[in-house]
C-alpha cells in the first residue's frame, strides 16, 4: 500500500509541476493583454461598429475582471494538489532496518491532510474542529511508515466515534471535535494523545480494544486489525506504551509514548 501511493503521488507530481510552473507566464501574459486592449481604448476611443457589438457581446470588462479570479482559483487548487502530493509521499515513507530520525508533528499534519475529505461537513453532520496543542518535539527515531499508520489508524477511529454519536442522535447541537497534543514527558519519551469527543468506550469493550480482529463496528466497516497492529507498532518495534482512556459518554482518548532514541528491536 505504502508504494502505490508513493507510486500514486509520484505521478500527481509531475502533471501539477506542468499546471503550477504554466501559472506565473500565464498570469503575466494576460496582465500584458490586459494593458494592450485598455491602450488601444485610450488611442482608438470610438471603434468601428463591428467591434463594439463583439465588445458588448462579449463583455469585455467582465471577462477581463474573470480572468484574473481563474488563474488564482487554478493557482490555489494546484498548490493544494502539490501539498496533498507531498503529504502522501511523506506519508507512505517506506521502512528501512534501522529507524530513523523524523518529524511526528509532519507525520501527523500528512495524516490530516489525507482524512481531509472526512473531516469536513456533510448533511449529517458539521466539519470536525481539529485542535492541536503540539509542544516541541525533537526528531524521533522511529520507523516513519508504520508510525504514520498508527497515526491514520487513531484519526480514522476518532472521525468513526463522532460519526456515530451524531448518528445515534444523543446529543443536540454536538459540537464535534478532535484534540492533539503532543510533549516531552519526564522520562524523556516522545507523547502524543489523540481525543474526541465521540460517545466513549463501555470498560467491558475497552479492556478488548487491542484485542485482533475484535471490533465494534458493523459488518463491513472495520476489520478489528487498526488497534491491535497499531498496538504493536508503539510496544513491539518502538518499545513504547499505548493506552485508552475513555470515561462513557465523555469521549475517548488515545495516548502512545515512545523512546525519542530507542534501541534496535528485532523484526522477528
Amino acid at each position: 500500500m505504502g508504494e502505490l501511493i508513493a507510486g500514486i503521488a509520484h505521478e500527481m507530481n509531475n502533471p501539477i509541476s506542468f499546471i503550477t510552473n504554466n501559472i506565473p507566464p500565464l498570469k503575466e501574459y494576460i496582465a500584458a493583454i490586459t494593458e494592450l486592449l485598455l491602450l488601444y481604448e485610450q488611442e482608438y476611443p470610438h471603434p468601428t461598429a463591428k467591434i463594439t457589438t463583439f465588445i458588448e457581446a462579449l463583455d469585455l470588462n467582465f471577462v477581463l475582471e474573470d480572468l484574473g479570479k481563474i488563474v488564482s482559483s487554478l493557482k490555489l487548487g494546484s498548490e493544494r494538489i502539490q501539498h496533498l502530493s507531498n503529504s502522501l509521499r511523506c506519508f507512505s515513507r517506506s521502512d528501512s532496518d534501522a529507524k530513523i530520525p523524523a518529524d511526528l508533528h509532519l507525520g501527523l499534519d500528512s495524516t490530516l491532510l489525507i482524512l481531509q475529505h472526512r473531516l469536513k461537513g456533510n448533511g449529517d453532520r458539521p466539519s470536525i474542529e481539529v485542535i492541536k496543542n503540539y509542544g516541541t518535539l525533537p526528531q524521533v527515531n522511529c520507523y516513519v511508515g508504520e508510525m504514520n499508520q498508527v497515526f491514520m489508524n487513531l484519526l480514522a477511529n476518532a472521525i468513526d466515534a463522532i460519526d456515530e454519536i451524531i448518528n445515534q442522535g444523543k446529543i443536540k447541537n454536538h459540537i464535534p471535535q478532535i484534540k492533539i497534543t503532543t510533549e516531552i514527558n519526564t522520562q524523556n519519551w516522545a507523547v502524543i494523545r489523540i481525543a474526541d469527543n465521540g460517545i466513549g468506550v463501555p470498560e467491558r469493550i475497552k479492556q478488548r480494544l487491542f484485542e485482533p480482529l475484535f471490533t465494534t463496528k458493523s459488518v463491513g466497516k472495520g476489520t478489528g486489525l487498526g488497534l491491535s497492529i497499531s498496538h504493536q507498532i508503539i510496544v513491539e518495534k518502538h518499545n513504547g506504551i499505548m493506552e485508552v482512556n475513555s470515561p462513557l459518554g465523555m469521549g475517548t482518548e488515545f495516548t502512545i509514548a515512545i523512546p525519542i532514541v530507542s534501541p534496535m528491536v528485532s523484526n522477528e
